[in-house]
């Protein structure tokens, strides 16, 4: 049988099974995830040993549910959104930065190690994030607004630090790629906004009765735009979400919108398999004592650093807190951040495993509190359950 349609089996039909039971139990969904690509990956019992090509396809749905997000945003709201989002961004990130070298210190890390292991708490989850958030309820959308302004701002801060690491920003050639950076955003919003004025909008206003013709095209501006985006430098996210932003103001984005919810629902259960099939709890487990120490002070830290920094820029108490628990656990950055950092002798074996079983911990329990206490796609209760 081919190895990954035999993958997709073992996948979807444990998937299936465990979720039932989380259901019975009144258990997130993401929880039943999470153990499947734990139960089937390397630390288990290694049926689906080539987790790196499903976390490959996982990252298309990420891809597409940031599309699904821009579809939702005006582009001047979103600007406003952005500006009001700067120093809430730039303050959390480096309030989170002192925490972790802190905690690295008086866990007796080198110093060096220890700027690492704050800047990998800098950074909260986007994909997470992303994925627990409703896209179409009215009164979330401004919630929506603030968490994406705020994960940009932190993925920019994020590919800074990535270039310091490599050394790259030192080097003429990494220069090159931050001016690249500067002018190739600008010039991807440029077009996509010309291509959607004169191209794309007229084609689907001639051919709209043709319903796959909709779905096809707006599937190819996704893909194209993020593939744009990667080569100018930027990554596949940001085209894919400015795609569905350029198109935000047509009568279809809604239309479009709907016939994406699959896609986004397939997607969401294979990324978090592979989170779990990334697990390594051999290792994990030599620095458990500390990382549920840091996970615990971050976990506390972030929803209530980002409740008052947010309503220091006039947002109301409750949307302080609902963002700071949607952002309360580090990020998939600080997992790339800690593997580089190794990889540069910049940190030991220990250091980074005491960031991946923090991630691990905060990627757990945030999910468990958003899911439980806050509208998103995989609610516990009907209630809670929105799209």
């Amino acid at each position: 049988m081919d190895p990954l349609i035999f993958s997709f089996f073992l996948i979807f039909a444990s998937a299936a099974v465990l979720a039932t039971l989380a259901l019975y139990t009144r258990q997130p969904l993401i929880v039943a995830y999470i153990l499947v690509g734990v139960i089937l990956g390397p630390s288990g019992s290694e049926l689906v040993d080539d987790p790196a090509l499903i976390s490959s396809i996982a990252k298309i749905g990420i891809i597409f549910l940031l599309f699904l997000l821009g579809l939702d945003m005006q582009p001047a709201k979103l600007a406003n959104m952005l500006r009001k989002a700067l120093l809430v961004g730039i303050a959390s990130s480096a309030i989170f930065y002192a925490i972790g070298h802190i905690i690295g210190y008086i866990a007796g890390y080198p110093w060096q190690e220890c700027v690492v292991i704050g800047i990998a708490m800098m950074f909260s989850s986007t994909i997470i994030g992303i994925k627990l958030l409703p896209t179409t309820v009215l009164h979330h959308r401004h919630t929506g607004e603030l968490v994406i302004s705020l994960l940009l701002i932190q993925d920019i801060i994020a590919i800074v630090v990535l270039l310091v690491i490599t050394g790259g920003f030192l080097e003429f050639n990494g220069a090159a790629k931050i001016i690249r950076v500067l002018v190739s955003l600008p010039l991807i919003i440029l077009f996509s906004y010309v291509f959607v004025r004169y191209v794309l909008l007229k084609l689907l206003e001639r051919f709209d009765v043709f319903h796959e013709y909709i779905f096809l095209v707006a599937i190819g501006w996704c893909l194209a735009l993020a593939v744009i985006s990667e080569l100018a430098g930027l990554s596949l996210e940001v085209g894919a979400f400015v795609a569905g932003v350029s198109i935000a103001t047509s009568p279809i984005a809604f239309y479009i919108a709907e016939n994406l919810k699959p896609l986004r629902d397939f997607f969401l259960v294979l990324f978090f398999f592979s989170l779990g099939a990334s697990f390594h709890v051999d290792l994990l487990l030599d620095v458990a004592i500390p990382a549920l120490f840091l996970g615990g002070i971050i976990l506390i830290s972030k929803p209530v650093v980002f409740r008052y920094l947010l309503h220091g820029v006039s947002e109301t108490v409750p949307v302080g807190w609902e963002i700071g628990f949607r952002l309360g656990q580090i990020s998939e950055f600080s997992l790339l951040i800690a593997f580089i950092a190794t990889s540069e002798a910049l940190i030991s074996q220990n250091a980074s495993h005491l960031i991946q079983a923090t991630a691990i911990i905060t990627f757990l329990v945030s999910s468990y509190i958003v899911v439980f206490r806050y509208p998103t796609p995989i609610g516990t209760s009907e209630k809670l359950r929105r799209d």
